[in-house]
């Protein structure tokens, strides 16, 4: 027996510590295969260009303003297509294909892409300038969205699939109401806002629209929908009643003939008639083979500018915050404007924004921190994406200029707050709540009872100076007397083509008409990007969210586990630098 439980312990101890190698092992194999996949996938290795070349844009996926590496490296981890551009990209890849003598042509592969309407009509107004070198663009789908249709209609020649389908359809923005079911579980929301339009309060505490609501979606909606069916008219050679009397035939239930008879495409073909079409194109022959780059591979051909002239070009991407590691960062983007407040190598500073709101408080920060930007005399640029409203005006209202597309989202000047009452429903399930306070107001910040009027007014007077500071800040950075902009603010959302008639934005435009704007009032005209706020590496993200777990410590006859595994983590994050420090350990 005691020779059984020796053999069974030995048997014990020699399979824990094979688990334990084998663990180490897998992890050292794990994190070396990350860096390889990690180092390949954002090699940016320059090619040739060949000779009768096309440029390829696969318009599928999403469309972004920065790159992310980490996401595109998730992506293809989980078996997900990662052809992801972000908007810059591809207008640069466009541009350089205008100027590249080997590139004939473009040629649009529309499989779905995902991007906001001003990221579109950015994108198309690049492809519209590529027309001027007098080389054309074909584009070809299965089944073309309303999105990939209003980029490919800027094409000189449109085919599509002899079963294929084309959405065109119109604009319509729906929401969901939850007063009922709120009602039905014995939940209040208790609000509290400044404006008439501020409508993200209203789901919680009505069952339909409010006319205000209608209103301004009504308008904004029909201006970019008279955006696009105005871009669609010019290209296509139509009128805008053809368009919208085509929008209301359903036009995805229809066959291809009735596409091609309405002049909605110029062909009808399978993908390898394509070819032959493309190699014409080209100005190859039919045995010849079809020359394809990339956005990726065209732009990595362009020698990078060096100059010791620098614009900050500052992305302000998500929603405002100071908890979330995604979005806008208040403290990472407060530090990247100070930075650039004393780089004397930086002469002007552009904000992207691209953001529907957030943190009033820390929309108040970045406000103050790019305030103290602008006592440094440097110039000061907004360029606004698809979204830049509620907080995202906030953010952008102090500067000098601010460019905005026609089809951009702006204004919601207004503020809120929200407050559950929970009283009905814990007492619909048998619960009831005693407070005992030492002070008339210790329960202030309770959920299980309705505000007393006291603690109401109070809330209510809390808004109302948010909206006062808030529309002050947007007085003051626009020039504006406080009771005109008071007027057009109530969190009213307007489109960039209105917002510039109101004088909320100053110019149409894009990135690059904000960054020329910066750089003429800062007298250079050469000058290098200085991309802010720094993004956290790929790798570091992977390691820190796939290899960080619990460290365990296990000792046998004095052979100490815990500093195996850190002798071979610290010898491999030496072989292998990260740019950020990362706590690595091992769960066995």
């Amino acid at each position: 027996m005691k020779q059984f439980f020796s053999n069974a312990l030995g048997a014990f101890v020699g399979a824990f510590l094979a688990m334990i190698v084998c663990s180490i092992l897998t992890f050292i194999f794990t994190i070396i295969g990350f860096i390889g996949f990690a180092s390949a996938f954002s090699t940016n290795e320059k090619v040739s260009v060949d000779d009768n070349s096309l440029l390829k844009i696969t318009l599928e996926g999403t469309i972004s303003e920065r790159s992310n590496e980490y996401a595109n490296i998730v992506r293809m981890l989980n078996d997900k297509t990662a052809d992801s551009y972000t908007l810059s990209e591809l207008v640069s890849a466009i541009n350089e294909a205008a100027k590249n003598d080997k590139i004939k042509g473009i040629y649009l592969e529309c499989n779905g892409i995902q991007a906001g309407i001003a990221s579109s009509y950015e994108l198309r107004n690049a492809l519209t300038e590529f027309k001027k070198s007098k080389k054309k663009i074909y584009s070809y789908s299965d089944s073309y969205s309303q999105n990939d249709y209003y980029l490919a209609s800027v094409s000189d020649s449109i085919f599509i699939n002899p079963k294929g389908m084309l959405d065109l359809h119109g604009l319509s923005s729906s929401y969901p109401y939850f007063k009922g079911l709120l009602d039905n579980l014995g939940i209040q929301m208790q609000v509290f806002k400044v404006g008439t339009f501020k409508s993200a309060v209203e789901p919680y505490i009505l069952t339909e629209m409010s006319e205000a609501n209608k209103l301004q979606i009504n308008h904004y909606l029909g201006q970019i929908w008279g955006t696009i069916t105005s871009g669609i008219s010019k290209s296509r050679n139509m009128t805008i009643d053809q368009i919208n009397m085509l929008a209301d035939s359903i036009t995805i239930t229809q066959p291809v003939s009735y596409l091609q008879k309405n002049k909605l495409v110029d062909g009808i073909c399978y993908s390898f008639d394509l070819d032959n079409k493309l190699k014409r194109l080209s100005g190859l022959s039919k045995d010849d083979d079809l020359n394809f780059i990339s956005p990726s591979e065209l732009n990595s051909t362009v020698e990078e500018k060096v100059s010791e002239n620098k614009i900050a070009l500052l992305y302000a991407d998500g929603e405002i915050n100071s908890e979330s590691e995604e979005g806008i960062i208040a403290d990472d983007m407060i530090e990247a404007i100070i930075d650039a407040s004393k780089d004397d190598d930086i002469k002007g500073l552009v904000m992207r924004v691209n953001s529907p709101g957030g943190s009033a408080y820390d929309s108040e920060q970045i406000w103050a921190a790019l305030e103290l930007f602008k006592k440094t005399g440097k110039p000061f640029a907004v360029s606004m994406g698809n979204y830049a409203a509620s907080g995202g005006y906030y953010i952008s209202c102090g500067a000098d200029r601010i460019f905005a597309e026609p089809t951009t989202i702006t204004g919601s000047i207004g503020i809120f707050g929200m407050v559950p009452n929970l009283q009905a429903v814990t007492k619909k399930i048998g619960v009831t709540f005693n407070t005992v306070s030492t002070n008339s107001n210790g329960d202030f910040f309770s959920v299980m009872k309705p505000m007393n009027n006291y603690q109401a007014q109070s809330m209510q007077r809390m808004v109302n100076r948010g909206y006062e500071l808030f529309t002050s800040r947007c007085a003051t950075g626009r020039n504006m007397p406080i009771d005109t902009l008071k007027s057009i603010a109530e969190g009213r959302v307007w489109d960039g083509n209105s917002a510039l008639k109101l004088g909320l934005v100053d110019e149409l435009g894009s990135v690059k008409s904000a960054s020329e704007w910066v750089a003429k009032k800062a007298g250079i005209t050469n000058y290098e990007y200085s991309i802010m706020p720094e993004q956290t590496d790929a790798l570091t993200k992977i390691l820190n969210k796939y290899l960080k777990t619990k460290l365990n410590v296990f000792s046998i006859n004095g052979f100490n586990i815990k500093d195996i595994q850190e002798d071979y983590v610290n010898k491999l994050l030496n072989r292998y630098p990260i740019q950020a420090k990362t706590e690595v350990v091992v769960e066995l």
